[in-house]
């Protein structure tokens, strides 16, 4: 297979996203044209760089570019402003310039705050994001959200800052943990049931090819999955009305996080599954759509081995009106009132603010009396 281009057509902010083998290989090969000089500072997290580093710097350096490197702890934790701080003040001693290019080498956490940081450096430099887990070459590192987390909730600090490429190579997924690219498998379901029945039935037969290393299968998840992104970012770069879609089940997944205060209990794409199969058993509820379409999407995660109820957490949780209140504190709030990306169907979401609280409430006390 040879390498899919997606263009993301936002005018002078226009870039592509790159999918294939190889592309970490070709790094240098494919950044150097976007160069006034050749100078570039990676940014990673220390797991990726013990695996990678060598072989992205060889080859930028292949191409006569000037690299210098920083490894940050992994974790979603370093996605807050004690680690933020530490990168622009790095960039800063770098002495990196907008004639310069910052590289995102990572997963979502290094993807969103090194997009931050180089919004925020000298007003905006440029970066490449290099995404190496399934659920940041198909979700995070295109559409241009930058961010970090704070005590008041994930990602209420940050930025709108588009990549000026995206290099997908889908060899690196072969070193994920079997978790982490489940979880990253969360965001790809969450295309399907938010506005792709034929990609959902795809997944139905592929997803377990995907998931026991088929090449083929993952590079053509990550690159249906992408265009699908790109499409509704080109067409509602700011979130104003159709992207609010790309949130299918993060309304009850952010809730989840900060309830189990961001750590290994619960990953985010994990956090979207559970999220997802919700969202559809509400909108059942609320006689959206028929009891066949939540029951499918939670045969499908649980044959794919994923987490889909709420007793799949370990530990405790909240109450379920304590949820709810979390979910207050989540940017998709509108007027205060709750946001849910709801569905007529499976491919059929859509955005809806007058969800009765006390509905919410119940299947979240269901849920939890299910542990």
């Amino acid at each position: 297979m040879g390498i899919d281009v997606v263009p993301v057509a936002l005018g002078a902010r226009s870039y592509e996203v790159r999918i294939g083998s190889g592309l970490i290989d070709r790094a240098g090969v494919e950044i150097a044209p976007l160069l006034r000089r050749k100078k570039a500072a990676i940014i990673t997290d220390e797991t990726v760089a013990a695996a990678h580093l060598a072989r992205l710097v060889s080859a930028l350096e292949a191409e006569g570019i000037v690299v210098s490197s920083l490894a940050l702890p992994p974790g979603e934790s370093t996605k807050g402003w004690a680690q933020f701080s530490r990168a622009v003040e790095w960039l800063l001693e770098q002495k990196i310039e907008r004639r310069d290019m910052v590289i995102a080498f990572g997963g979502g956490v290094v993807g969103d705050l090194v997009g931050f940081a180089s919004a925020v450096m000298r007003r905006g430099v440029r970066f490449v994001q290099i995404p190496t887990t399934l659920l940041a070459q198909v979700d995070s590192s295109v559409g241009g959200k930058t961010g970090i987390n704070t005590a008041q909730g994930k990602n209420l600090v940050g930025a709108f800052h588009q990549p000026s490429l995206v290099l997908a190579d889908i060899d690196v997924l072969a070193t994920l943990p079997p978790r982490d690219l489940l979880a990253g498998y969360g965001e790809v379901v969450k295309y399907g049931l938010l506005g792709d029945a034929a990609f959902f039935d795809w997944l139905e037969a592929y997803g377990p090819a995907l998931a026991a290393g088929d090449t083929a299968a993952r590079h053509h998840a990550v690159k249906r999955s992408v265009e699908m992104k790109a499409g509704i970012v080109e067409r509602d770069e700011t979130e104003e009305g159709e992207r609010a879609l790309l949130n299918l089940g993060h309304t009850f997944c952010h809730a989840l996080e900060k309830a189990t205060g961001y750590s290994e209990r619960l990953l985010h794409g994990e956090g979207v599954a559970i999220g997802c199969a919700l969202a559809f058993e509400l909108s059942q509820r609320l006689g959206l759509c028929s009891q066949e379409a939540p029951s499918r999407v939670r045969a499908h995660l649980r044959a794919m081995g994923m987490k889909v109820d709420l007793a799949d957490i370990p530990g405790d949780l909240p109450e379920a009106e304590a949820l709810v209140a979390l979910m207050g504190q989540d940017k998709k709030v509108v007027d205060g009132r709750l946001r849910f990306i709801l569905a007529r169907g499976i491919g059929e979401a859509f955005v809806a603010d007058d969800v009765p609280p006390d509905l919410v409430t119940a299947l979240l006390a269901e849920g939890l009396r299910g542990r």
